[in-house]
C-alpha cells in the first residue's frame, strides 16, 4: 500500500462515516482499537465506530510516516480529536493494517492513548 493509499484510508476515517470506512474492509475483518475487545465483521466494526464517534465531535489524522512490510502497513499519525466541548486535543497514534490481495483490509489495529481526549 502506497502513502497515497494510506492517506486515503485516513481520509475515510476522518469522514466520520462508519459505513464508508467498513467498505475498505473484508466482510470478516477484525479491528482492535486500543485495549478494547476485538470487533469482527463489518457490522460489528461499524457499530463500534458509531459508539466511539458519539463520544467526540470529529477527528483529523496527519500522517507522520508510513512503513510497508509485505501486506502490512504501519502508519504513525498525529490525530486531532474535536471534543464534545469544542476543544481540540492532539495525540500520537499508530495504526497497523493488513491488506488482502483484493485490496480489502482484513485486520486493522489502532494503538493510541485517548486519556487526554476525555480529560476534564
Amino acid at each position: 500500500m502506497s502513502d497515497d493509499e494510506a492517506q486515503r484510508v485516513f481520509q475515510v476515517v476522518d469522514s466520520f462515516d462508519p459505513g464508508e470506512f467498513v467498505q475498505l474492509l473484508a466482510e470478516d475483518a477484525r479491528m482492535v482499537f486500543g485495549n478494547a475487545e476485538p470487533m469482527v465483521g463489518r457490522d460489528a466494526i461499524a457499530e463500534g465506530l458509531r459508539i466511539f464517534f458519539a463520544t467526540i465531535a470529529g477527528l483529523a489524522h496527519r500522517v507522520v510516516r508510513t512503513w510497508q512490510v509485505d501486506a502490512d502497513t504501519i502508519a504513525e499519525t498525529e490525530v486531532t480529536y474535536r471534543r464534545l466541548d469544542g476543544k481540540d486535543v492532539s495525540v500520537v497514534a499508530v495504526s497497523i493494517w493488513r491488506t488482502r490481495d483484493d485490496g480489502l483490509i482484513s485486520d486493522y489495529r489502532v494503538f493510541v492513548d485517548l486519556a487526554p481526549v476525555y480529560a476534564v
